[in-house]
């Protein structure tokens, strides 16, 4: 006797099991999400022999856990193969279910710290409270502190009060060859403040901050790699805005190119950050601050192309989603820096970079060149500090060959 879900998922069997009157909202849930018939199927299917399973062995609603999926699919497999997504449509099911108040949630215990992660709790609170710096820069300081712990005490008791000079110069000596000068910098900067911390705490009675070695940074030592404007029009006429990734690739692209954001920027971009009526976009920048840039008729028009014909039906008012289920916003900027990758790679271009910053950087010398000051190139950018915008002076290689003193002995 066939059984139809959702209106057309078609199982050969009826609906059975202690959670058998929630599969069809699973199923629609599933649909909601982007899941392609097949799939959604597959996901129903799992679930109504998971639901018969637990009806076989007595299992109530409110007794159901985590475990019972890896039982059941266990039992499965002696009769039939077990596919790779199996476990997580399944874990997937469940999820939905907490949601919707029909099994208990997950009392999972959080696992029990490592001596050096406890240590850590402390200097990320100190950060947090004490130095009000952003999440980011605590992640960053974070991650080279556990190294450092790590490197110095390994899996065993964090004894801080141990700690010597020679420890923290043989940590220095052996990470800054691996990185780049900027990332060693801030790995100096981390430790100098951790050890700081420490001894605030008074878990350390000697200032080791000043034995660590300092790094030579040298401020615009180098010159921003922008990516060519003719390499521009080629990866934007490349791209194929027929299809509904296409559209909301080229959007992205364009966002980049012609309004300079950083890849963070464009991946958190909302729905309600667009004012259609003045022809403004509001961008969330560094540190939580928000700059107004005005939207051109040709972003414009990408954008609204994506919307109408390109963005999945969801309801989350992040701009960009995910093209596969789930249909989610972008959560961090690794997904915008993977369509400007992704997109270098199908036309066959070779770029300075394969990242998103490199259009930054070719807006602020286009700019310069046309006549642009650095001031205003700075609030394009949502620059704060005059400094980070002096870099791009370097670029323009006429006006500063103009201010050169010629060589002695040279051609007249």
């Amino acid at each position: 006797m066939e059984c139809i879900v959702d209106g057309d998922v078609v199982l050969s069997r009826p609906l059975e099991g202690p959670l058998s009157m929630h599969i069809a909202a699973f199923a629609a849930w599933s649909r909601q999400e982007g899941y392609p018939p097949r799939s959604r199927w597959r996901r129903v299917h799992l679930a109504n022999g998971f639901s018969r399973w637990l009806g076989q062995r007595a299992i109530s609603p409110p007794h159901i856990v985590a475990e019972h999926v890896t039982r059941y699919l266990r039992s499965r497999a002696r009769h039939v193969q077990i596919q790779s997504g199996d476990a997580a449509a399944l874990n997937q099911f469940l999820e939905f279910l907490r949601r919707q108040g029909a099994i208990p949630p997950e009392n999972k215990a959080p696992p029990r710290p490592t001596p050096v992660e406890k240590e850590l709790q402390g200097f990320t609170t100190y950060l947090v409270d004490e130095r009000s710096l952003v999440q980011a820069t605590v992640n960053g300081y974070v991650r080279f502190i556990h190294k450092f712990l790590t490197h110095r005490y390994g899996k065993g008791r964090v004894t801080l009060s141990r700690l010597s000079a020679a420890d923290v110069q043989r940590f220095v000596q052996r990470q800054v060859p691996s990185v780049s000068r900027k990332r060693a910098k801030t790995l100096t900067t981390a430790l100098r403040s951790f050890l700081q911390y420490a001894r605030y705490r008074g878990y350390i009675d000697k200032d080791l901050a000043t034995v660590v070695p300092c790094v030579a940074n040298w401020s615009m030592s180098s010159i921003p790699r922008a990516i060519p404007p003719e390499t521009v029009r080629r990866l934007l006429t490349s791209i194929d805005r027929h299809t509904a990734g296409g559209r909301r690739d080229y959007a992205i692209l364009l966002l980049l190119a012609r309004l300079g954001l950083r890849a963070g920027e464009v991946a958190f971009l909302e729905l309600d950050d667009f004012d259609w009526v003045s022809g403004e976009l509001s961008v969330q920048g560094k540190g939580g601050h928000r700059k107004t840039l005005p939207l051109s008729v040709e972003v414009g028009k990408a954008v609204v192309d994506y919307l109408r014909h390109g963005r999945p039906s969801s309801t989350s008012r992040r701009l960009f989603l995910r093209r596969q289920a789930p249909i989610r916003g972008f959560r961090s900027s690794v997904a915008v820096v993977s369509v400007v990758r992704s997109a270098l790679a199908r036309a066959g271009i070779q770029a300075p970079t394969t990242g998103a910053h490199q259009f930054r950087h070719a807006l602020a010398t286009q700019m310069l060149r046309r006549g642009a000051s650095l001031s205003e190139i700075g609030m394009v950018l949502g620059h704060r500090d005059p400094q980070t915008t002096m870099i791009y002076a370097k670029v323009d290689l006429d006006a500063l060959r103009s201010l050169a003193l010629p060589w002695p002995g040279g051609v007249r």
